[in-house]
């Protein structure tokens, strides 16, 4: 067998209709369009309405919010920590051992125990995994974000401050 011998299965292809060739037959004169109005003449999207306000614009909730201020932190568990074997712990040697991505920021969980002191450097820590390194003779120091504060300046009553 050879390509140009392939064929598809008999009766899996099936010819389109071809309408609108002259007033005999069954697509003849108006094609299968009735007789006279919008849709018997020009091409509407398939999203029109009749005239109505779409869908797509009275429901505005449906197209999503994107907050602008979200801090995306890249989680590390106390378990994790203790199996990798490490004395310090900060981004740099996170992404040394393969355990964040580059440039993550770093979020140091309570899940699990540790068994020796490390000195821990991250963006954030939970209260837990807080309570645990130093419970185990370590030290956490919070790491600044790298682009500051995002959030906008509050606004105060505009009466108040002059």
């Amino acid at each position: 067998m050879k390509v140009h011998d392939l064929k598809p299965a008999a009766g899996s292809k099936k010819a389109r209709r071809r309408v609108g060739r002259g007033i005999a037959g069954k697509g003849g004169k108006t094609a299968g369009r009735g007789m006279k109005g919008q849709k018997a003449r020009g091409t509407i999207p398939a999203r029109f309405e009749g005239g109505q306000t779409p869908i797509y614009m009275r429901l505005p909730k449906q197209r999503g919010f994107k907050n602008p201020f979200r801090v995306e932190y890249q989680p590390i568990n106390l378990d994790t920590l203790e199996e990798a074997g490490l004395d310090e712990v900060s981004p740099e040697t996170l992404y040394a051992n393969g355990l964040v991505g580059k440039g993550s920021l770093v979020k140091i969980l309570g899940r699990g125990e540790l068994t020796r002191a490390i000195a821990v450097k991250a963006h954030a820590v939970s209260k837990s995994a807080e309570a645990a390194i130093t419970s185990a003779g370590g030290s956490v120091e919070i790491l600044a974000l790298p682009w500051g504060d995002r959030r906008p300046p509050a606004q105060g009553n505009q009466f108040t401050n002059r």
